[in-house]
């Protein structure tokens, strides 16, 4: 789902803050309980009445206007020290990076969620909400990765454009599990290529000048994305068929499954709300042992405990069961780190994968740039 958006443009700072000096000016009602009668004390003599409502308006109406203003006159403050000339808001680092690269210098890109959040589970925060009402553009995912900010982006879609990156797929590229889109989408590099056009053709629309640019950083990604898509297609073909099966905390690597034609196990479903129950860690259980699966996998943003029973319950039927490594799923990694880009995440993920489960993939990646840590 994307947003209907209207056609506001970066200058138009009185609109865009119009909710901050509102807010402030109820701020300071509250807490004064009586906002102007020290200003305008109420007469006593009843002639006097309508002067004072006339001076108490006035005194209102300047104060509110004063608010606009110093609020108004922030934003090209903040716009100076970032040198951009479009500001972009993404909800998740996914996203984030496919605009920076998309965008180039001609842009200021912020992402909501860093390494370690839930999406599925994250409340927009106030910082959150100032950032979207000031941005140029905001990105998100759709297909309900982040259901507890639907209210707020319906909200920002009213005074600025506001897009889904997943707007072009269509009903035949989704995967459907349990009655729902599975929004994972990013788990399959041809299909996130998709993204880099969305991207690229709504900058475009809001920044025309740029389009050149855009267009060329898009088609650098392009091969970039070509390049991770046979990386990963190489070292994975290498694992042992028999051990292509993906368990992990929850099901977030359908996509990955679908493309590279490995089964994937998710002891919670696609959100991290659900629960998995005893019948389904005793089934995932056979699965291991019948099909000699030699690791699981923890993810960087879901709970150990499900993996740890999963190892246990393996081990009491005398089948260990090593832990693989950590994957990035709804996050990347660190910020300032290679993980912290789509590539390098893609790439320790691919590469943690086909490692530990039996393949032949170089220690440092793609690249030779995954962290030692990682």
């Amino acid at each position: 789902m994307t947003f209907p958006s209207s056609n506001l443009r970066s200058g138009d700072h009185l609109t865009r803050h119009l909710p901050q000096p509102i807010l402030l000016v109820a701020m300071a009602t509250i807490l004064s309980r009586r906002p102007f009668v020290h200003a305008c004390p109420l007469p006593r003599e009843r002639g006097s009445i309508t002067s004072w409502v006339l001076t108490t308006l006035i005194s209102t109406f300047m104060l509110v206007g004063v608010l606009l203003w110093m609020v108004g006159a922030s934003a090209p403050v903040e716009r100076a020290k970032t040198g951009a000339d479009v500001h972009i808001v993404c909800t998740t680092q996914m996203i984030a990076d496919v605009a920076r690269r998309v965008g180039g210098e001609r842009c200021h890109v912020i992402a909501l969620m860093g390494p370690g959040v839930d999406p599925h589970l994250y409340h927009p925060t106030r910082d959150d909400t100032g950032a979207m009402i000031t941005a140029d553009i905001v990105f998100y995912n759709g297909l309900h990765l982040e259901g507890k900010m639907t209210d707020l982006l319906e909200r920002t879609a009213r005074s600025r454009p506001v897009f889904a990156v997943t707007e072009t797929l269509s009903h035949d590229d989704l995967i459907t599990l349990s009655g729902q889109h599975d929004p994972h989408v990013w788990m399959d590099p041809v299909l996130w290529t998709r993204t880099i056009d969305v991207v690229q053709e709504h900058l475009s629309e809001i920044a025309p000048t740029g389009s050149p640019d855009f267009e060329r950083n898009a088609t650098a990604l392009h091969r970039e994305f070509a390049a991770l898509h046979a990386y990963s297609q190489h070292v994975l073909d290498s694992v042992p068929e028999r051990q292509r099966v993906l368990m992990t905390a929850h099901d977030a690597f359908s996509y990955f499954g679908r493309r590279y034609a490995f089964d994937v196990v998710g002891i919670q479903g696609i959100s991290t709300e659900s629960e998995a129950g005893l019948r389904d860690l005793a089934l995932m259980i056979d699965t291991l042992i019948e099909q000699h699966v030699p690791a699981v996998f923890i993810e960087s943003t879901v709970a150990l405990r499900n993996i740890r029973a999963l190892r246990a319950g393996a081990q009491a039927k005398g089948h260990g069961v090593q832990l693989g490594g950590m994957l990035f799923s709804d996050a990347a990694g660190p910020d300032g780190t290679y993980e912290s880009s789509y590539v390098g995440m893609i790439d320790h993920n691919i590469t943690t994968i086909a490692r530990a489960l039996g393949g032949d993939a170089p220690e440092g990646g793609m690249q030779g740039k995954l962290s030692p840590t990682q």
